[in-house]
């Protein structure tokens, strides 16, 4: 089994699983979603030591490790993201599998079991064509004053929604065109979900335009920026006159 599909594989089943807790009505609220957390951590965790024990691991439910910072290829993984859309029983959450290879985002799977889908970096889909009024995903809960401040100078379309991988890939599935985040993230928020759409073709790097790197110390990532490649300068443009 590839990297690429290991990833897949490790993300359809998680959600597949948090899926069947999530309708089982054994827990509700905080407790679905510490719950989910565990479950799918755990089987996360187990199979990625059984198949690739070599390899380092930074997971938003492990404790870290320093050790990870000499290895090549480091596996970067949030096992639900999007907790409370999870616990209110929304679709807006994801399962996030990635392996950094040397910093960078390369393989990538982010599953949202929600709607029935799995995207993955080695089997990109077709982006369609963006509209003639952009659109632009932000958070439902805390959107971003840089991202309102751009979407209202490019008279786009503002959509509230869940995680982070659900955003990114609105963008990928062609139901947004811009997905800018400057409230904060970490490692495990983005890495699957870049590795998914620099493989479709799609724009990623921080809101200054510099690369996005992981498998580093500070695991904190203060900005995102993903959009098509031709919205790119624009949107890049807009945030340095803020």
């Amino acid at each position: 089994m590839t990297d690429a599909e290991l990833a897949a594989f490790l993300a359809q089943e998680a959600g597949r699983m948090l899926l069947i807790l999530q309708h089982s009505g054994q827990y509700a609220g905080k407790e679905l979603g510490q719950e989910g957390d565990r479950i799918a951590n755990d089987f996360l965790m187990g199979m990625i030591r059984m198949r690739r024990g070599s390899d380092a691991v930074l997971c938003e439910e492990e404790k870290d490790s320093a050790a990870r910072l000499s290895a090549s290829r480091t596996w970067i993984i949030d096992p639900l993201d999007g907790t409370r859309e999870f616990s209110e029983g929304r679709s807006d959450w994801a399962v996030h599998v990635a392996l950094a290879v040397d910093g960078e985002p390369t393989v990538g799977a982010v599953a949202l079991p929600g709607l029935g889908l799995l995207l993955r970096s080695d089997l990109p889909i077709w982006v369609t064509p963006p509209p003639a009024k952009l659109r632009m995903v932000v958070s439902r809960s805390r959107p971003a004053a840089e991202a309102m401040a751009v979407a209202g100078a490019l008279d786009a379309e503002v959509i509230p929604m869940g995680s982070a991988g659900a955003k990114a890939m609105a963008v990928v599935r062609g139901e947004a065109d811009i997905y800018l985040h400057s409230g904060g993230q970490y490692e495990w928020d983005s890495c699957a979900p870049v590795a998914v759409a620099l493989a479709h073709g799609l724009h990623a790097s921080r809101i200054d335009g510099s690369p996005l790197v992981y498998n580093q110390a500070d695991t904190y990532m203060p900005d995102l920026l993903i959009c098509r490649k031709e919205h790119a300068a624009l949107v890049l443009d807009q945030l340095a006159g803020t």
